[in-house]
């Protein structure tokens, strides 16, 4: 008797940008950590209660787990309504370390059929975010 394995979900794909930033990594890291620096730059307001973080927009709201954070250097989040249980979104704070440029590498996960509009849309948002810094 031969017996089938369940059939798992496909996850979804890894999608990763790095943007050089001039900036100073603590307020770059505020600015990708904290409700009022998101509010600068990625929604219009945020509410957390404990680790629960929900953005808004004028016409919808996304809440995420901060499952994360090694402050200064990196914050990570979970979508609660997240399908793939390995999917997150994370904001990287690297310094090369012999030129001493700032990079934020920003890390999400998409399904196939999403990955460029997924990596257009942090693109846009990250050029708020330099916006907002000046850079």
């Amino acid at each position: 008797m031969v017996r089938e394995e369940p059939q798992r979900k496909p996850l979804k794909e890894r999608v990763q940008l790095e943007f050089m930033v001039r900036s100073a990594p603590a307020v770059l890291f505020d600015l990708v950590s904290t409700p009022s620096g998101f509010s600068e730059w990625y929604c219009n307001d945020v509410n957390t209660k404990g680790d629960l973080y929900t953005f808004m927009w004028p016409d919808e709201e996304e809440s995420a787990m901060m499952i994360g954070r090694r402050t200064g250097e990196v914050i990570r989040f979970r979508r609660t309504e997240e399908d793939d249980p390995n999917a997150y979104f994370e904001f990287r704070i690297r310094i090369d370390a012999m030129t001493n440029e700032v990079a934020l590498i920003v890390t999400d996960h998409a399904w196939p059929h999403e990955v460029e509009e997924t990596r257009s849309l942090w693109a846009s948002q990250v050029a708020n975010l330099i916006r907002v810094l000046g850079a």
